[in-house]
């Protein structure tokens, strides 16, 4: 068994982003998602493409980065960063969350998953299947990476937010077919932190590049629910823990709102936290803003919740 701390060189899609995290003794490893091509087949081929600020697209080879505390102690949680579902944004989101629960001894599992401008054969369907068959493969292995099955969470920044909550509300949605046993584990969550979400894809509050991407311009009041979170909240969901700024020029405020009224109006655990200033894409915090604190927050919550013992 891998000790921890010790250093891993990596040679897969989030080597560049991570390498200096690893040379501080985190104790990184890399999954592939599918043992062959994805659902669907199709995407682009290559290496990535990393951007100055640490944000991913041309993902070809969707998996998890492994990010494991010196002291595990059986939570799980994994991460999509945002980027309106046409990159994903590792080095300002996904990384430095991970880094945050590994000191609260959490296991992370930042999500490198597939676009859907990207010629991928499943189009739109392709990074929620990519989050269900991680959240599967994390259960599978649970024993090998030292989780405990039952404490599985997620969180997710912006519209990466848009797939882990589309993810824990609708375990039941079928995406693919099974592939292989794997696909024979629940997909349940423990609980859910949506971060400056994006929920809702109806209006008034379609101006989202996620909507455009997963729905188009002109989509149907139909089509606009059916891609919203909000619509498949139900009781007995995990609970939820929501962060917003109220000066988001991105993701308007209201869309943790309406998350909000939902899961209370159906017996849903919810918790807001909406900070005066920060706008978008704050990840752990923006100095100099109250944001800051939703980390120290959401320890607390997580511990209530008895997530971490």
């Amino acid at each position: 068994m891998r000790k921890p701390g010790r250093r891993i060189v990596l040679t897969g899609s989030l080597a560049a982003l991570v390498a200096a995290r690893v040379a501080r003794g985190d104790a990184v490893d890399e999954v592939a998602l599918w043992p062959g091509e994805p659902p669907g087949g199709g995407g682009p081929s290559g290496a990535p493409r990393v951007s100055r600020n640490g944000a991913m697209s041309g993902i070809s080879r969707p998996g998890l980065t492994v990010f494991r505390p010196g002291r595990p102690n059986g939570a799980a949680v994994l991460i999509a960063a945002g980027g309106g579902y046409r990159r994903i944004e590792m080095g300002s989101e996904a990384v430095p969350a991970a880094r945050w629960l590994n000191t609260l001894g959490i296991t992370a599992f930042v999500l490198s998953y597939r676009l859907p401008g990207e010629g991928w054969g499943a189009g739109r369907l392709a990074p929620f299947q990519d989050a269900r068959r991680a959240l599967r493969l994390v259960r599978y292995r649970a024993g090998e990476f030292r989780v405990d099955p039952q404490r599985i969470g997620v969180l997710g920044f912006s519209s990466g937010g848009h797939l882990m909550g589309m993810t824990g509300t609708r375990p039941e949605w079928d995406l693919y077919a099974p592939v292989d046993a794997i696909d024979t584990v629940s997909d349940r969550v423990a609980l859910s932190l949506l971060i400056y979400p994006v929920i809702t894809l109806e209006p008034p509050f379609a101006g989202t590049r996620t909507r455009r991407v997963l729905v188009g311009d002109d989509p149907s009041v139909a089509e606009s629910a059916a891609w919203s979170v909000q619509t498949y909240v139900r009781r007995g969901d995990a609970p939820f823990f929501l962060v917003q700024a109220a000066d988001d020029p991105v993701a308007a405020p209201d869309n943790t709102k309406i998350m909000q009224n939902v899961c209370q109006e159906r017996g849903v655990s919810v918790v807001r936290h909406l900070f005066p200033a920060g706008g978008h894409g704050f990840g752990v915090g923006r100095a100099g803003t109250l944001t800051t604190e939703w980390p120290g927050m959401a320890n607390l919550w997580m511990r209530g919740h008895h997530f971490m013992e």
